[in-house]
């Protein structure tokens, strides 16, 4: 899968820092594009999907919520489709759940019926239900109405980018596992000069490139600073929480449970996701993260923290959302707290039955004016290419997405 790690007699063409699944993605859209293109990813941890990619709820997102005409939209109704394919083609688990999107109060149901009309939009098959039409679904599930969304589904996202890895590799471009980014450098015959460190802080061979990618999630826009360029927005990160079902209570979920979206407030709630290898999850909730790779609660990222608190955008959202997050810390603090929330749409759930899993940590691209920025925001000039913001649906988009960022890296490429 891998070219020798020995300096190139030639530049790359194309530089890809980060092997998320965007990152991977990309490197795996160029080698289709361009067959014999000289391309190499480069990755801080010992192997792909270390932090987003890997650390989220398997979901395969129809595309529902998403503003018609948004990035959003477009990525995640091409790519639903796309990666349910691609998941069969290479033998990766997956499987077509469907998903409700339960009201659980009178005010909810305004915005669930707004989202019957967004999906039909969309061309996407949603089905309305009332309270015994719910239990057919999901027997355990409480709610006034609900709508199930047939083109949902889940699959293992580790495996997607372990796979798009290996299919880069076997087309040419070398991945170059344990070696962080120090310097960047763009130097007077046109190419880019990249110096990075193992992870003991020695020195690795110089790569020089005719293109940089930033793909590089929680650190994009230091990346992009290091190139050179603003990137116009700050990372700050926000840690989602999870909790398992013991394996004798899994039997309260078949599928996937999601509440309808609060429109003040740009998560999408606790909810219930069974994976495929048999887990159900609950969650995530969204608190500040106080390091930008802070899964645990304890973790604190002194440089990561200090950054967070100099940018003007953190207080104007700490402003603009002090209510909404009082009440994701409260639920963060208190398991009877965070029970009791899930227990709006599965009364039978007791905190007994709940464990913790493995956290994620959202990369939130926020203005500074204190805007979440909601869509999928590219930036840069020849020769850099910079993926500034890939929220959810990045995972299930990831196919789609590679060949965009691909195409503007090519373009790149010819403008060099």
């Amino acid at each position: 899968m891998t070219r020798s790690t020995a300096p190139a007699s030639r530049p790359e063409d194309v530089l890809v820092v980060g092997a998320g699944i965007i990152g991977l993605s990309t490197a795996y859209a160029l080698t289709r594009a361009s067959p014999g293109i000289r391309v190499t990813v480069l990755e801080k941890e010992p192997g792909p999907a270390r932090h987003q990619t890997g650390r989220n709820s398997g979901v395969i997102h129809s595309g529902i919520y998403y503003r018609p005409g948004s990035l959003k939209a477009q990525y995640a109704l091409a790519g639903s489709a796309e990666i349910g394919k691609f998941c069969a083609e290479h033998g990766i688990p997956h499987e077509t759940t469907g998903k409700l999107i339960v009201a659980t109060a009178q005010a909810e149901l305004p915005r669930l019926h707004a989202l019957v009309q967004r999906g039909r939009e969309h061309g996407i098959p949603v089905r309305e239900l009332g309270p015994a039409q719910i239990a057919e679904y999901e027997p355990k599930v409480a709610g006034l109405a609900a709508i199930h969304v047939a083109t949902t589904g889940i699959c293992d996202f580790r495996e997607v980018a372990a796979t798009l890895a290996r299919l880069a590799g076997d087309a040419g471009c070398r991945v170059r596992y344990g070696e962080r980014v120090r310097t960047i450098e763009r130097r007077a015959d046109g190419l880019v000069a990249v110096r990075s460190s193992d992870a003991e802080g020695h020195p690795r061979p110089e790569i020089r490139t005719k293109v940089l990618v930033n793909c590089a999630g929680l650190h994009s826009d230091r990346i992009a600073e290091l190139a050179g360029d603003d990137p116009g927005m700050r990372i700050v990160p926000f840690r989602g929480e999870f909790y398992e079902l013991i394996p004798v209570r899994r039997g309260l979920v078949r599928g996937l449970v999601y509440p309808v979206p609060d429109p003040d407030f740009p998560f999408l709630g606790v909810h219930l996701t069974r994976d495929v290898h048999g887990g159900v999850h609950l969650g995530p909730n969204a608190v500040p993260a106080l390091a930008r790779e802070g899964y645990r609660r304890g973790t604190v990222g002194l440089r990561d923290l200090a950054a967070t608190a100099r940018f003007p955008g953190t207080w104007r959202i700490a402003r603009r959302h002090w209510r909404q997050e009082a009440g994701e810390i409260h639920r963060s603090l208190s398991k009877r707290a965070f029970t009791a929330d899930a227990r709006r749409l599965l009364p039978a759930l007791r905190p007994g039955d709940l464990v913790p899993a493995p956290a994620g940590v959202r990369a939130q691209a926020v203005l500074p004016d204190g805007t979440l920025v909601d869509d999928f925001l590219f930036a840069g000039a020849a020769p850099f290419v910079h993926v500034l913001n890939a929220p959810s649906p990045a995972a299930t988009a990831s196919l789609p997405i590679g060949r965009e960022v691909a195409r503007r890296a090519l373009e790149a490429l010819r403008a060099a």
